[in-house]
């Protein structure tokens, strides 16, 4: 004889069980949950084990201070990122931005202008490239992914065309101070890395104009209803992560010596990751900085890890690959 009386269930006691019966969540689910809040640092932590026990050479002051000058572009690249996704869109042009901001500086250099009007140049070239994808994601209410989509192909065939597929060689003291030189075991482009995820948090979440962002992200209607301009907060957020990656192109040329026009093509999908790891939410309205960043040192440190364990080279993206899915899977779990 069957019963229709199911069994009582487990239950979550003391204050989990309070969350759980008001978001409907098994105990199960809060643990992932609290697992993916703390993502980048659980990350950070294991990478360092993984480290440890794979090489004693990776804690090393040497390979510290490489680490993470290997990051720094990476970082700048992923707090412009981190404002993109704020609003729940994404930038797949920022890394030919990047090389379009190099080559403008280049090239701009090499017709006998100053370094400095070089620089002002590249950071011009990158600020309206990105001013020009935030107005026709807004004014032509085309989805974020399309437009910075085409304009990465665009701007990369601008870069190679203005080139004409060469270097750009820049030789100046003030960019090779700024690639080589430092204060103890950081370096200028980390401290410069530093001051800008500072300089973002303070916009982000001490501005009217952050707030107005995350409003964006997390209710578009609310927020029109607000009387929030949603062609604005698009515009100023395309008008950040197009003038971040102008700074990221130019330090990328002074770290090279020369602006490469192919150089740093592995950004446009990096920046997501770090950002994705960092715990932003990809739907918009949850952001933070220090996560990006973290995300950020942890991509780099995977990548250094398996060069300094002689891992063949073809088997980077597959790690990287597998700790953005990680990190996607757990936001599933995040409230």
């Amino acid at each position: 004889m069957s019963s229709d009386i199911s069994p009582p269930q487990a239950k979550p006691i003391g204050r989990q069980a309070g969350i759980a019966s008001r978001h409907g969540l098994t105990k199960e689910q809060l643990g992932m949950g609290a697992i993916a809040k703390w993502a980048p640092v659980l990350a950070l932590i294991v990478l360092v084990i993984a480290g440890l026990l794979a090489s004693p050479t990776f804690l090393s002051q040497g390979n510290v201070r490489t680490l993470l000058l290997s990051s720094t572009i990476l970082m700048i690249l992923a707090v412009g990122q981190t404002f993109v996704i704020s609003t729940g869109g994404i930038d797949l042009s920022i890394a030919a931005v990047a090389q379009f901001s190099g080559i403008v500086m280049g090239l701009t250099f090499a017709a006998g202008a100053p370094i400095g009007v070089s620089i002002l140049a590249a950071l011009a070239a990158g600020t309206a490239a990105g001013v020009l994808n935030g107005f026709i994601v807004a004014k032509g209410r085309i989805t974020d992914f399309i437009v910075t989509l085409g304009s990465f192909s665009i701007l990369s065939g601008l870069t190679l065309l203005i080139s004409n597929a060469k270097p750009q060689t820049v030789n100046s003291p003030l960019l090779t101070r700024i690639s080589t030189g430092g204060i103890g075991i950081l370096s200028f482009m980390i401290l410069i890395a530093i001051i800008v995820a500072i300089l973002g948090r303070v916009l982000l979440f001490n501005t009217a104009f952050g707030t107005h962002v995350l409003a964006v992200g997390g209710n578009k209607k609310a927020a029109d209803a607000m009387g929030i301009s949603f062609t604005k907060v698009k515009i100023g957020v395309y008008m950040v992560s197009g003038f971040l990656a102008a700074v990221g192109g130019i330090l990328l040329a002074a770290r090279l010596g020369a602006a490469e026009p192919t150089a740093g093509s592995a950004y446009q999908l990096t920046s997501i990751a770090s950002v994705v790891l960092g715990g932003v939410s990809l739907f918009g309205g949850k952001s933070n900085i220090i996560g990006p960043l973290v995300g950020a040192v942890v991509l780099t440190g995977v990548v250094n890890l398996l060069n300094i364990t002689g891992v063949p080279v073809y088997y980077q993206p597959v790690a990287v690959g597998a700790v953005v899915i990680l990190a996607a899977f757990l936001r599933r779990y995040e409230k």
